[in-house]
């Protein structure tokens, strides 16, 4: 598991090549919102799918959150999305924005500020961060960080941005690599599979295969992310009952 227990910076980030490979699971990736939230003293994150013009519901844009069920009820319930100017921020624009609930409730035209302003106070959620991303496919979402701390730096913006990108981006993949489900593995990545399965250690299948050693991991880690999978042990056995191995 990647560890953003502290502020990482993009540089340092980026140049870690075991963090691919690390976050192999969606568990992983909620793992480290969650640890970002802590590290940038957040309440909590939210990931969501901007929503359309025709979408009143955030619960139906949500895909991950820690922030807690009974508010995204009650801000459905009481129909808070077609008047955010939050919600509406997110679809005309992709530049990364802070938000103050007091501030951001006196420009709803619906009457409805007050309220929401109760509602985010309640959970302490007053203030935050959206962050417009999308992935490989278009996909245009939002990662949000919400608490009660002071409006976040223009460094921690930075930060909370290239994060946010990387692990919207991860989670994505995770999701497209479960929909396609196991046809998706390469020859390369069966065959690495099928000697790990007869007991071939890293340094035999390169020697069988005429492969690195690093490239038999390589394979064999992608075959582990794709097949959703947390060690080499439960990639081989969710091979074998999906018949890609024998």
């Amino acid at each position: 598991m990647v560890d953003f227990s502290g502020h990482l910076s993009p540089i340092a980030l980026s140049a870690n090549p075991r963090i691919v490979e690390a976050m192999t699971r969606v568990s992983d990736v909620r793992q480290a919102l969650e640890q970002v939230s802590r590290a940038y003293e957040f309440q909590g994150f939210l990931v969501m799918v901007v929503p359309g013009k025709t979408c009143g519901s955030l619960s139906e844009s949500v895909v991950m959150t820690n922030w807690p069920q009974d508010f995204i009820a009650a801000y459905d319930a009481a129909s808070m999305m077609a008047g955010s100017p939050v919600i509406e921020r997110l679809r005309r624009s992709t530049v990364p924005f802070t938000y103050d609930t007091v501030q951001d409730s006196r420009r709803r035209s619906d009457g409805k500020g007050n309220a929401v302003l109760g509602l985010f106070e309640r959970v302490n959620l007053k203030r935050g961060v959206y962050i417009p991303v999308h992935d490989v496919q278009g996909t245009r979402g939002a990662v949000a960080f919400g608490g009660n701390r002071e409006a976040v730096s223009s460094g921690e913006l930075k930060e909370l941005t290239f994060m946010a990108g990387y692990l919207f981006s991860r989670l994505s993949e995770m999701k497209e690599m479960r929909s396609r489900g196991p046809a998706v593995l390469s020859r390369r990545e069966i065959e690495c599979l099928h000697w790990a399965a007869a007991g071939k250690t890293t340094i035999e299948m390169a020697k069988i295969l005429d492969l690195s050693e690093y490239t038999v991991n390589h394979y064999l880690s992608r075959a582990t992310r794709k097949l959703d999978s947390v060690n080499r042990v439960q990639t081989v056995a969710k091979a074998i009952r999906a018949g890609l191995i024998s």
